[in-house]
């Protein structure tokens, strides 16, 4: 008897572990646009900015360097290659993150060398591979429509 009723233990545990849940909301064309996979996930680059070796003290060259970054920010959101860019608010050794909508480090590291700040040497970045909810597509199509201000 006892034997028995570790067994349908055991049976009634694997059985609650192996069965997918399917969601009521899935929206199919969303997910193939999005490129999900059958968790709503997806592959990135994570790239965290790092202070550079060449931090200019020079408030005029400074702020147009800032402005050359930022419009290349612009530029590759635009165009699909970055999910989600932002900066930290703690003025530490990492400025910032950006989040590729690539597929690998090695595109990345090409869209990362476009970026005036990197090209001067006032920003590093450290490239690694993000596995994140393929939603984060959506925040660029959406972000115009929250911003009073645009950069």
């Amino acid at each position: 008897m006892k034997k028995i009723l570790i067994l349908l233990l055991i049976s009634i545990s694997s059985a609650s572990f192996s069965q997918e849940s399917t969601n009521p909301d899935f929206d199919e064309e969303l997910a193939k646009e999005m490129q999900a996979d059958d968790y709503g996930m997806r592959k990135y680059v994570m790239a965290f900015l790092k202070k550079g070796p060449n931090r200019t003290t020079d408030k005029v060259e400074a702020d147009k360097l800032q402005a050359a970054h930022m419009a290349n920010i612009g530029r590759l959101a635009k165009e699909g290659k970055l999910a989600i860019a932002g900066p930290f608010l703690d003025d530490g050794e990492l400025r910032g993150i950006y989040i590729f909508n690539v597929e690998t480090v090695e595109e990345a590291k090409k869209l990362t060398e476009t970026d005036p700040a990197i090209k001067a040497g006032s920003l590093i970045m450290e490239l690694h591979p993000w596995y994140g909810s393929a939603a984060l597509g959506l925040v660029n199509k959406n972000h115009d429509k929250v911003a009073k201000i645009k950069w």
